[in-house]
């Protein structure tokens, strides 16, 4: 596994996973394997006992309505404005986008991150696929990225830093201060260290 490292999360920092829809397990598992200690997130007080929240992949537009039901939209948005330390993969990068293309209508993201983010940029489930990217700010080796129904960056602001670009100069991995998105499935590959840069966050 990657970059597998026990006591990232120095002080048992908590952390949040956004547990309305998605691969939350997957994401609670790479965590605490990091050290964190780790909490699913449903309602507005879970949200406030978190350093840090990781948003999964799953279904955006789902994960959207959800958040609208259990009222943890607006409380979502005021934390990420407020500075929280936030990963979101795939859907979760959606749902962190000032800006969706293609989005089903109605829908609604938490924002933050000051990017255009393009849904299913990559077709159905049926052309998900598996790339190596190299990622500068994580060093050797390659990543190992794995695709499914995946967005892509089409356009970033000024204070955005593009992490990882597939080869045909599409952006697939973004930082913006505290918030970190990724349109790939690091839980699933063993590739822990986009979840370290992350605890590093929520440390800092």
């Amino acid at each position: 596994m990657a970059g597998k490292t026990t006591g990232i999360a120095a002080g048992r920092r908590r952390v949040g996973v956004l547990a309305l829809q998605g691969d939350v397990r997957e994401h609670a598992q790479v965590l605490t394997s990091l050290g964190a200690e780790v909490s699913l997130v449903r309602r507005p007080e879970e949200l406030a006992a978190v350093d840090g929240l990781v948003i999964p992949g799953g279904e955006s537009s789902v994960i959207d309505k959800l958040a609208r039901a259990f009222g943890m939209q607006e409380p979502l948005r005021d934390a990420i404005a407020g500075g929280l330390p936030v990963y979101g993969t795939c859907a979760g990068l959606i749902l962190l986008a000032d800006r969706i293309t293609d989005a089903i209508s109605g829908q609604q993201s938490f924002g933050g991150l000051d990017v255009t983010v393009r849904r299913n940029a990559f077709g159905s489930q049926v052309d998900s696929f598996e790339t190596d990217l190299e990622v500068p700010v994580l060093g050797a080796p390659p990543v190992h990225a794995v695709f499914i129904r995946a967005p892509v960056v089409e356009t970033v602001g000024a204070a955005v830093e593009p992490l990882a670009a597939l080869p045909d100069g599409r952006v697939v991995a973004v930082r913006q201060g505290n918030l970190l998105g990724t349109s790939f499935h690091p839980e699933v590959t063993g590739e822990y260290r986009f979840h370290r840069l992350f605890l590093e966050s929520v440390r800092g």
